[in-house]
């Protein structure tokens, strides 16, 4: 089984889940940015600091 056909199976278990970033000091849901922050924050790398 792929994990395409693993999602699929298990689609009416799958629920949305809001992502939050820090903006100028607090928090705010990535789904209410407009288009062209929600690419600068696709582009966004992760890092872990040492």
């Amino acid at each position: 089984m792929s994990k395409n056909e693993a999602l699929i199976m298990l689609k009416e278990k799958r629920q949305k889940c809001t992502v939050y970033t820090r903006v100028m000091g607090y928090h705010r849901p990535v789904e209410s940015f407009n288009v062209g922050k929600t690419g600068e924050h696709r582009q966004r790398k992760q890092f872990t600091e040492c």
